[in-house]
């Protein structure tokens, strides 16, 4: 097992970005995320996402890492981004955190 401890030095924020929609949205959900994080990873500052589906039917999230705090907080107000979360926000609620990246453990 491999294990990673990844410090303040480094400066990277983490996104953890809970998305709730209506079983019959989830689908359309899901491609309406997978265009945004396909905006996203032109913008300075981006460094990868991972989007989830929930088993339950009603849920995504997207783990993303972005390489500060103000890359990610320009991220939100750019007008490419803005445009591609209207249709998101048509169909979903959002709840989003950042984080500091922590321990990473591998086997």
């Amino acid at each position: 097992m491999g294990r990673t401890v990844m410090t303040a030095t480094d400066d990277p924020v983490v996104l953890i970005n809970i998305f709730k929609c209506d079983q019959r949205h989830l689908d359309e959900l899901m491609e309406r995320l997978a265009a945004l994080a396909k905006v996203q990873s032109g913008l300075p500052g981006f460094v990868s996402a991972t989007l989830h589906r929930g088993l339950n039917g009603r849920v995504a999230a997207n783990h993303a890492v972005w390489a500060s705090a103000t890359d990610w907080k320009a991220m939100t107000r750019h007008p490419q981004v803005v445009a591609a979360m209207g249709p998101i926000l048509a169909i979903a609620t959002f709840e989003p955190h950042l984080y500091e990246p922590g321990e990473v453990t591998s086997g």
